[in-house]
């Protein structure tokens, strides 16, 4: 939790989330994006880095919507894979 001035009164508020780092992803040990980053030699598609992220949120966000998303990611990339044999 963060906290910041009203910048009127100059109050100190609570700060509940932040657009850009939002708590879905901070309150992890490990961001999908630092996870990402840290094995970027694994040269995953887009598809694939949206699957970690998705499954990575899905408690903290969207529940079931979430894994909704993964699995269609995922189902993207398979047929994708099977279109290229």
């Amino acid at each position: 939790m963060s906290w910041t001035s009203d910048g009127i009164s100059g109050a100190v508020i609570e700060k509940h989330d932040d657009p850009v780092q939002p708590k879905h992803y901070t309150e992890m040990a490990i961001s999908p994006l630092e996870y990402i980053e840290a094995n970027e030699a694994e040269g995953w598609p887009w598809a694939i880095m949206n699957v970690i992220k998705y499954v990575s949120r899905y408690k903290r966000k969207n529940g079931l919507e979430d894994l909704k998303k993964a699995a269609w990611y995922l189902n993207h990339e398979i047929e994708r894979m099977e279109a290229m044999r």
